[in-house]
């Protein structure tokens, strides 16, 4: 059976794994697995910026991904950039088949804010749903509240609901059967 697999690079709760892959379910009609953790390759860091890069971290999640994965999502706690931007919060191959989410970012902590498990678990499920969503060929989107939408902070990650607006929801299901060659799509 053809899974989406959800593979934690670095110390990723079990608990919020479980809960990605219900939203993975519930939005994409695909199952899940939880892959084993893997430690987040060191070649990825970047002692200039103190980050991790992206693109790095997606090969691990390819090079990774099981015969029969339609998709697979690498999630790591790891702050990730690309050369061109401060920070992102995921990465995907568009049309492709795997991604990378960053938690980093999605925790209130990170801002100087009091943590909030509720409202760090919404921002994670956006930020996966979007990513997926790239690699089902969908592009960023006009509307805010999409989840398409393109987010470079926190508040528009808030701004923006963990589900499709009705054009990107008809542009994946035209897409979701195709077989395209992967490009890659931060953010």
């Amino acid at each position: 059976m053809a899974l989406i697999y959800l593979l934690p690079l670095g110390n990723i709760e079990n608990e919020l794994l479980h809960i990605i892959g219900q939203n993975i379910r519930e939005l994409f009609k695909h199952e899940f697995k939880v892959l084993s953790v893997l430690e987040v390759p060191e070649s990825a860091y970047d002692d200039k910026r103190s980050q991790y890069m992206a693109t790095t971290l997606l090969k691990e999640v390819i090079k990774n991904a099981p015969d029969n994965a339609i998709r697979i999502i690498g999630i790591t706690p790891v702050d990730l950039f690309l050369p061109v931007l401060t920070f992102v919060f995921g990465q995907a191959q568009l049309n492709g088949k795997a991604a990378v989410v960053s938690t980093c970012r999605l925790k209130q902590e990170f801002y100087g804010l009091p943590p909030s498990q509720r409202l760090f678990r919404e921002r994670v499920c956006k930020e996966v749903t979007h990513e997926l969503g790239h690699t089902y060929g969908m592009v960023h989107c006009m509307n805010k509240k999409c989840v398409m939408h393109f987010s470079n902070s926190i508040r528009q990650v808030d701004i923006k609901d963990n589900c499709f607006c009705h054009g990107c929801i008809r542009k994946l299901q035209e897409n979701k059967n195709e077989r395209n060659s992967p490009n890659f799509s931060g953010g």
